[in-house]
């Protein structure tokens, strides 16, 4: 004869589940995290090589640097960015959105109703403003056309594999937390200005001017990358008046 499960029985089993649960969930969790990562990761090896395939067929001169544009925003008629001279050369432009952008802030601002930096200006990956081909009049950051000019070409460029050319646009230690006063990077302490928010905890993509990727998770990664042709860091100090924390990071990012 059937017997019900007693009370302790029923207790039992639900506590075994809530165990599992808690072991397994944070599993799943990581897994997911990772393969996301996986994919960013991938993405911008994907980017690199549209940079080099440009590069091969544009006399080694780097595309026209424009950022951050929204009139109009990405996708539409008219849009001016980088990722619109890479497209020929990517499978799809998807390739420019990193699967943890989910915007931030300043797009919210900028380009109501958008739901990711991919969505308002078209990547998710930053570009270095030192590394790429400035024309003045065309050359465009968030739609105000520069005023200076000069060529980037992918042979001045002396230290290649060491040098990005674009990043993912939010890191972990941009964060005040760990920028304390937002002294170096600038990006948390100026509502409604503001546009930090964290993507991927663990850190994220740079992409060089060899066309290699790597994963950075700290900023010491990102201090030691160099951000324009000469080879100066990120992280190293200058004297130029246009940085406004008195480094590299400053006058290239």
């Amino acid at each position: 004869m059937k017997t019900a499960f007693t009370l302790i029985e029923l207790l039992v089993v639900i506590a075994i589940i809530a165990i599992l649960s808690a072991i397994l969930f944070p599993v799943f969790a990581r897994a997911k995290q990772s393969a996301k990562s996986t994919s960013d990761l991938s993405n911008a090896k994907q980017v690199g090589t549209a940079v080099k395939m440009y590069l091969n067929d544009n006399d080694d001169q780097m595309p026209i640097f424009y950022a951050y544009n929204s009139i109009p925003p990405a996708g539409q008629p008219g849009h001016k960015g980088v990722e619109v001279l890479l497209a020929p050369y990517c499978k799809n432009t998807a390739v420019f959105k990193s699967p943890f952008d989910d915007g931030g802030p300043f797009t919210a601002i900028d380009v109501p109703g958008s739901t990711s930096y991919w969505n308002a200006y078209g990547s998710s990956y930053r570009f270095t403003s030192c590394m790429y081909t400035v024309v003045a009049g065309e050359s465009t950051s968030n739609n105000v056309p520069l005023t200076s000019s000069h060529d980037v070409t992918d042979t001045e460029v002396e230290f290649p594999s060491e040098t990005r050319i674009m990043r993912l646009e939010m890191y972990p230690f941009f964060d005040k937390s760990q920028d304390v006063g937002c002294a170096k990077y600038g990006y948390d302490c100026a509502p409604p200005y503001n546009y930090y928010q964290t993507w991927d905890s663990s850190g994220g993509p740079l992409i060089f001017a060899d066309s290699h990727a790597k994963h950075i998770s700290n900023s010491t990664q990102f201090d030691q990358s160099r951000v324009d042709p000469q080879g100066h860091m990120s992280g190293e100090a200058t004297t130029n008046p246009s940085s406004f924390d008195g480094l590299w990071y400053g006058i290239c990012d």
